[in-house]
């Protein structure tokens, strides 16, 4: 059971989070060889606020 955990800023919205699942599970069920049933996916949408790059919070720009 192959399990993607995907971390993103909110934003997107419904359609291209669906389009984005179908377009991994194909990928993972092609590369890894397994049925679809058993690629289950993830999405944690972290705010701006909360994710930090080289010492600098996203939301500070």
């Amino acid at each position: 059971m192959p399990v993607l955990r995907v971390e993103m800023h909110p934003g997107r919205t419904l359609e291209q989070k669906r389009d984005f699942v179908q377009a991994a599970t194909k990928a993972v069920v092609e590369t890894l060889v397994c049925p679809p049933e058993s690629v289950e996916i993830i999405i944690i949408e972290v705010p701006k606020d909360a994710w930090a790059v080289a010492g600098k919070l996203k939301s500070d720009g």
